[in-house]
Protein backbone atom coordinates (compact mmCIF):
# COMPACT_ATOMS: atom_id res chain seq x y z
CA UNK A 1 0.00 0.00 0.00
CA UNK A 2 1.66 3.06 -1.02
CA UNK A 3 0.57 6.83 0.09
CA UNK A 4 1.85 8.59 -3.03
CA UNK A 5 -0.40 6.49 -5.13
CA UNK A 6 -3.66 6.62 -2.74
CA UNK A 7 -2.83 10.63 -2.97
CA UNK A 8 -2.47 10.87 -6.50
CA UNK A 9 -6.03 8.44 -7.15
CA UNK A 10 -7.56 10.65 -4.84
CA UNK A 11 -6.80 13.80 -6.57
CA UNK A 12 -8.13 12.28 -9.96
CA UNK A 13 -10.82 10.56 -8.43
CA UNK A 14 -11.87 14.16 -6.24
CA UNK A 15 -12.11 16.44 -8.83
CA UNK A 16 -14.69 15.02 -9.98
CA UNK A 17 -16.56 16.05 -6.82
CA UNK A 18 -14.82 18.96 -6.48
CA UNK A 19 -16.14 20.25 -9.94
CA UNK A 20 -19.87 19.14 -8.99
CA UNK A 21 -19.40 20.58 -5.32
CA UNK A 22 -18.68 24.07 -6.54
CA UNK A 23 -21.09 24.03 -9.22
CA UNK A 24 -23.42 23.31 -6.52
CA UNK A 25 -22.35 26.04 -4.35
CA UNK A 26 -22.63 28.56 -6.87
CA UNK A 27 -26.30 27.38 -7.79
CA UNK A 28 -27.13 27.69 -4.01
CA UNK A 29 -25.38 30.77 -2.84
CA UNK A 30 -27.88 32.50 -5.43
CA UNK A 31 -30.59 30.90 -3.22
CA UNK A 32 -31.39 28.17 -5.65
CA UNK A 33 -31.41 24.23 -3.93
CA UNK A 34 -30.90 21.77 -6.93
CA UNK A 35 -30.77 17.91 -5.79
CA UNK A 36 -30.71 16.77 -9.72
CA UNK A 37 -26.55 16.58 -9.90
CA UNK A 38 -26.61 13.00 -10.21
CA UNK A 39 -28.72 12.91 -13.22
CA UNK A 40 -26.76 15.96 -14.70
CA UNK A 41 -23.62 14.27 -13.76
CA UNK A 42 -24.60 10.97 -15.48
CA UNK A 43 -26.22 12.61 -18.30
CA UNK A 44 -22.89 14.63 -18.76
CA UNK A 45 -21.12 11.53 -18.57
CA UNK A 46 -22.83 9.94 -21.72
CA UNK A 47 -23.20 12.84 -23.53
CA UNK A 48 -19.63 13.56 -23.52
CA UNK A 49 -18.92 9.55 -23.91
CA UNK A 50 -21.10 9.52 -27.26
CA UNK A 51 -19.76 12.05 -28.52
CA UNK A 52 -15.97 11.69 -28.15
CA UNK A 53 -17.18 7.87 -29.41
CA UNK A 54 -18.93 9.77 -32.65
CA UNK A 55 -16.49 12.85 -33.50
CA UNK A 56 -13.16 11.16 -32.54
CA UNK A 57 -12.76 13.96 -30.32
CA UNK A 58 -12.25 13.40 -26.48
CA UNK A 59 -12.66 17.40 -26.18
CA UNK A 60 -15.13 18.18 -28.30
CA UNK A 61 -17.11 15.87 -26.12
CA UNK A 62 -16.36 17.70 -23.15
CA UNK A 63 -18.31 20.56 -23.83
CA UNK A 64 -21.14 18.75 -25.26
CA UNK A 65 -21.32 17.15 -21.90
CA UNK A 66 -20.89 20.23 -20.13
CA UNK A 67 -23.68 21.70 -22.40
CA UNK A 68 -25.92 19.12 -21.59
CA UNK A 69 -25.78 19.79 -17.42
CA UNK A 70 -26.36 23.33 -18.47
CA UNK A 71 -29.72 22.79 -20.47
CA UNK A 72 -30.48 19.79 -18.30
CA UNK A 73 -30.25 22.51 -15.60
CA UNK A 74 -32.39 25.20 -17.03
CA UNK A 75 -35.47 23.08 -16.58
CA UNK A 76 -34.94 22.80 -12.60
CA UNK A 77 -34.60 27.17 -13.01
CA UNK A 78 -37.73 26.67 -15.10
CA UNK A 79 -39.68 24.96 -12.64
CA UNK A 80 -38.11 26.78 -9.09
CA UNK A 81 -37.76 30.35 -10.21
CA UNK A 82 -40.32 31.27 -12.87
CA UNK A 83 -43.00 28.71 -11.77
CA UNK A 84 -42.05 28.71 -7.88
CA UNK A 85 -42.00 24.88 -7.38
CA UNK A 86 -40.66 23.01 -4.39
CA UNK A 87 -37.26 23.21 -5.19
CA UNK A 88 -36.01 19.87 -3.40
CA UNK A 89 -39.25 18.18 -5.30
CA UNK A 90 -37.96 19.71 -8.78
CA UNK A 91 -34.02 18.28 -7.81
CA UNK A 92 -35.23 14.79 -7.05
CA UNK A 93 -37.44 15.12 -10.26
CA UNK A 94 -34.00 16.45 -12.30
CA UNK A 95 -32.26 13.26 -11.06
CA UNK A 96 -34.51 11.14 -12.22
CA UNK A 97 -35.11 13.06 -15.78
CA UNK A 98 -30.94 13.47 -16.31
CA UNK A 99 -30.49 9.49 -15.25
CA UNK A 100 -33.59 8.85 -17.80
CA UNK A 101 -32.02 10.19 -20.42
CA UNK A 102 -28.61 8.99 -20.21
CA UNK A 103 -30.18 5.36 -20.62
CA UNK A 104 -32.08 5.64 -22.95
CA UNK A 105 -29.59 8.25 -25.04
CA UNK A 106 -27.17 5.94 -23.94
CA UNK A 107 -27.95 2.88 -25.40
CA UNK A 108 -25.71 1.08 -26.72
CA UNK A 109 -22.65 2.76 -25.75
CA UNK A 110 -21.75 -0.02 -23.20
CA UNK A 111 -18.64 -1.83 -24.06
CA UNK A 112 -17.53 0.83 -26.96
CA UNK A 113 -14.10 2.56 -26.19
CA UNK A 114 -13.71 6.58 -27.48
CA UNK A 115 -10.67 8.89 -27.74
CA UNK A 116 -9.74 9.63 -24.41
CA UNK A 117 -8.88 12.83 -22.28
CA UNK A 118 -4.34 12.84 -22.64
CA UNK A 119 -2.94 12.99 -19.07
CA UNK A 120 -0.10 15.46 -18.77
CA UNK A 121 3.35 16.33 -16.61
CA UNK A 122 3.73 19.81 -14.68
CA UNK A 123 7.65 20.28 -15.91
CA UNK A 124 9.35 21.44 -12.73
CA UNK A 125 6.44 21.15 -10.14
CA UNK A 126 6.33 16.76 -11.12
CA UNK A 127 9.84 16.80 -9.41
CA UNK A 128 9.13 18.42 -6.25
CA UNK A 129 9.63 15.75 -3.39
CA UNK A 130 6.61 12.98 -2.19
CA UNK A 131 3.79 15.70 -3.32
CA UNK A 132 5.50 16.40 -7.21
CA UNK A 133 4.70 12.86 -8.81
CA UNK A 134 0.76 12.40 -6.97
CA UNK A 135 -0.03 16.56 -7.79
CA UNK A 136 1.53 17.22 -10.76
CA UNK A 137 2.05 13.73 -13.09
CA UNK A 138 0.14 11.86 -15.17
CA UNK A 139 -2.98 13.65 -14.55
CA UNK A 140 -5.49 15.02 -17.08
CA UNK A 141 -5.84 19.00 -17.88
CA UNK A 142 -8.85 19.08 -16.04
CA UNK A 143 -7.66 17.84 -12.98
CA UNK A 144 -5.06 20.52 -12.82
CA UNK A 145 -7.72 22.99 -13.75
CA UNK A 146 -9.46 22.14 -10.70
CA UNK A 147 -6.21 23.72 -8.40
CA UNK A 148 -7.22 26.71 -10.00
CA UNK A 149 -10.63 26.95 -10.11
CA UNK A 150 -11.21 26.67 -6.44
CA UNK A 151 -9.19 29.74 -5.36
CA UNK A 152 -11.01 31.25 -8.50
CA UNK A 153 -14.07 30.63 -7.06
CA UNK A 154 -13.46 31.52 -3.57
CA UNK A 155 -12.18 34.38 -4.64
CA UNK A 156 -14.99 35.43 -7.04
CA UNK A 157 -17.45 34.97 -4.55
CA UNK A 158 -15.84 37.07 -1.79
CA UNK A 159 -14.24 39.89 -3.49
CA UNK A 160 -15.64 40.87 -6.59
CA UNK A 161 -18.74 43.21 -7.61
CA UNK A 162 -20.42 39.99 -9.36
CA UNK A 163 -19.61 37.56 -6.53
CA UNK A 164 -21.42 40.26 -4.18
CA UNK A 165 -24.19 40.18 -6.15
CA UNK A 166 -24.45 36.56 -6.20
CA UNK A 167 -24.10 36.49 -2.36
CA UNK A 168 -27.10 38.96 -2.07
CA UNK A 169 -29.51 37.19 -4.53
CA UNK A 170 -28.92 34.02 -1.72
CA UNK A 171 -29.43 36.23 1.17
CA UNK A 172 -31.39 39.55 0.64
CA UNK A 173 -33.39 39.28 -2.69
CA UNK A 174 -35.81 41.40 -2.21
CA UNK A 175 -33.08 44.22 -1.32
CA UNK A 176 -30.55 43.32 -4.41
CA UNK A 177 -33.98 43.51 -6.51
CA UNK A 178 -34.40 47.27 -4.50
CA UNK A 179 -30.66 48.08 -5.74
CA UNK A 180 -31.22 46.87 -9.43
CA UNK A 181 -30.10 43.75 -9.28
CA UNK A 182 -31.37 41.22 -11.82
CA UNK A 183 -32.53 38.62 -9.41
CA UNK A 184 -34.44 35.88 -11.60
CA UNK A 185 -31.39 36.68 -14.43
CA UNK A 186 -28.63 35.47 -11.60
CA UNK A 187 -30.40 32.89 -10.37
CA UNK A 188 -30.94 31.70 -13.75
CA UNK A 189 -27.04 31.95 -14.87
CA UNK A 190 -26.08 30.20 -11.43
CA UNK A 191 -28.01 27.21 -11.89
CA UNK A 192 -27.10 27.08 -15.83
CA UNK A 193 -23.11 27.48 -14.17
CA UNK A 194 -23.86 24.77 -12.15
CA UNK A 195 -25.46 22.66 -14.21
CA UNK A 196 -22.41 22.78 -16.67
CA UNK A 197 -19.75 22.09 -13.86
CA UNK A 198 -22.04 18.81 -12.93
CA UNK A 199 -21.51 17.92 -16.56
CA UNK A 200 -18.17 18.53 -16.87
CA UNK A 201 -17.90 16.14 -13.97
CA UNK A 202 -19.78 13.59 -15.50
CA UNK A 203 -17.50 13.84 -18.44
CA UNK A 204 -14.50 13.74 -16.44
CA UNK A 205 -15.94 10.25 -15.15
CA UNK A 206 -16.17 8.81 -18.57
CA UNK A 207 -13.22 10.02 -20.47
CA UNK A 208 -10.68 10.47 -18.02
CA UNK A 209 -11.26 9.08 -14.60
CA UNK A 210 -12.84 5.77 -15.46
CA UNK A 211 -11.61 5.78 -19.07
CA UNK A 212 -13.27 4.28 -21.85
CA UNK A 213 -16.44 2.71 -18.90
CA UNK A 214 -19.73 4.08 -19.51
CA UNK A 215 -22.63 2.48 -17.85
CA UNK A 216 -25.96 3.51 -15.62
CA UNK A 217 -23.46 3.10 -12.91
CA UNK A 218 -20.74 5.32 -13.83
CA UNK A 219 -21.49 8.14 -11.24
CA UNK A 220 -21.83 5.25 -8.52
CA UNK A 221 -24.04 8.41 -6.03
CA UNK A 222 -20.94 11.03 -6.42
CA UNK A 223 -23.66 13.41 -6.97
CA UNK A 224 -25.01 12.99 -3.93
CA UNK A 225 -21.98 13.04 -2.57
CA UNK A 226 -21.15 16.24 -3.94
CA UNK A 227 -24.44 17.71 -2.44
CA UNK A 228 -23.38 16.46 1.03
CA UNK A 229 -19.89 17.86 0.33
CA UNK A 230 -21.73 21.78 0.11
CA UNK A 231 -23.32 20.90 3.41
CA UNK A 232 -19.95 19.67 4.99
CA UNK A 233 -18.03 22.56 3.48
CA UNK A 234 -20.62 24.80 4.58
CA UNK A 235 -20.69 26.62 1.06
CA UNK A 236 -16.74 26.98 1.59
CA UNK A 237 -14.74 26.35 -1.77
CA UNK A 238 -11.75 25.27 0.26
CA UNK A 239 -13.45 22.92 2.20
CA UNK A 240 -15.09 21.47 -0.17
CA UNK A 241 -11.92 21.08 -2.36
CA UNK A 242 -10.29 19.00 0.82
CA UNK A 243 -13.69 17.24 1.49
CA UNK A 244 -13.81 15.64 -2.39
CA UNK A 245 -9.92 15.10 -2.40
CA UNK A 246 -10.18 13.37 0.80
CA UNK A 247 -13.39 11.18 -0.12
CA UNK A 248 -11.37 10.13 -3.23
CA UNK A 249 -8.30 8.86 -1.11
CA UNK A 250 -10.67 6.77 1.18
CA UNK A 251 -11.96 5.29 -1.82
CA UNK A 252 -8.40 4.41 -3.59
CA UNK A 253 -7.98 3.24 -0.21
CA UNK A 254 -10.72 1.13 0.42
CA UNK A 255 -9.75 -1.02 -2.13
CA UNK A 256 -5.92 -1.00 -1.43
CA UNK A 257 -7.44 -2.64 1.57
CA UNK A 258 -9.20 -5.55 -0.41
CA UNK A 259 -5.82 -6.80 -1.43
CA UNK A 260 -4.07 -9.19 0.28
CA UNK A 261 -1.15 -6.99 2.08
CA UNK A 262 -1.39 -3.84 4.52
CA UNK A 263 0.95 -1.56 5.76
CA UNK A 264 3.99 -2.56 6.40
CA UNK A 265 3.59 -6.25 4.31
CA UNK A 266 0.50 -7.21 7.03
CA UNK A 267 -1.72 -9.79 6.10
CA UNK A 268 -4.90 -8.61 5.15
CA UNK A 269 -7.62 -10.32 7.04
CA UNK A 270 -10.07 -9.50 4.99
CA UNK A 271 -8.23 -10.81 2.04
CA UNK A 272 -9.08 -14.12 2.41
CA UNK A 273 -12.61 -13.80 3.22
CA UNK A 274 -13.87 -11.58 -0.33
CA UNK A 275 -17.86 -12.13 1.85
CA UNK A 276 -16.72 -8.58 3.55
CA UNK A 277 -15.40 -6.81 0.83
CA UNK A 278 -18.55 -4.92 0.85
CA UNK A 279 -18.27 -3.25 4.28
CA UNK A 280 -15.12 -1.78 3.09
CA UNK A 281 -17.08 -0.50 -0.40
CA UNK A 282 -19.63 1.30 1.67
CA UNK A 283 -16.68 3.28 4.42
CA UNK A 284 -16.57 6.23 2.37
CA UNK A 285 -20.53 6.67 1.85
CA UNK A 286 -21.34 6.12 6.12
CA UNK A 287 -18.14 8.66 6.92
CA UNK A 288 -20.34 11.26 4.68
CA UNK A 289 -23.25 10.63 6.45
CA UNK A 290 -21.75 10.85 9.33
CA UNK A 291 -20.23 14.47 8.29
CA UNK A 292 -23.07 15.09 6.76
CA UNK A 293 -25.25 15.14 10.24
CA UNK A 294 -22.96 16.80 12.08
CA UNK A 295 -22.49 19.37 9.61
CA UNK A 296 -25.95 19.88 9.62
CA UNK A 297 -25.98 20.18 13.05
CA UNK A 298 -23.48 22.86 13.31
CA UNK A 299 -25.14 25.00 10.46
CA UNK A 300 -28.85 24.60 12.15
CA UNK A 301 -27.30 25.91 15.30
CA UNK A 302 -25.35 29.05 13.95
CA UNK A 303 -26.21 29.36 10.01
CA UNK A 304 -22.78 29.29 9.22
CA UNK A 305 -22.53 29.95 5.55
CA UNK A 306 -26.14 28.68 4.44
CA UNK A 307 -27.53 31.48 2.40
CA UNK A 308 -30.45 32.81 3.83
CA UNK A 309 -32.74 32.62 0.74
CA UNK A 310 -31.81 29.37 -0.10
CA UNK A 311 -34.94 27.42 -1.07
CA UNK A 312 -36.96 29.94 -1.15
CA UNK A 313 -39.14 31.22 -3.95
CA UNK A 314 -38.81 34.91 -4.86
CA UNK A 315 -41.82 36.48 -5.65
CA UNK A 316 -41.25 40.37 -6.44
CA UNK A 317 -43.71 42.36 -4.07
CA UNK A 318 -43.67 40.01 -1.46
CA UNK A 319 -42.93 41.01 1.83
CA UNK A 320 -40.35 39.17 4.05
CA UNK A 321 -37.78 38.58 1.48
Amino acid sequence: MNFEIILHAGIATGSVLLFAAIGEILTERSGILNLGVEGMMLLGAMAGFGTSLATNSAWLGVAVAVLAGGLLSLAHGLVTIHFQADQVVSGLSLTFLGTGLALVLGEGLTGQTPPLLLDYNIPVLQSIPFLGPALFQDHGLLVYAGYLLTPFTWFYIQKTRPGMHLRAVGEKPAAADTLGVNVYGLRYLYVFVGGCLAGLSGALISLSVSPGWYSSQTTSGQGWIAIALVIFAQWNPFRAALGGYLFGMLRRLILDLQGPRLLFGLVNPLYVNSNYSFFLIMTPYILTIIALIFGSRAIAKKRAGSPSALGIPYIRGERGQ
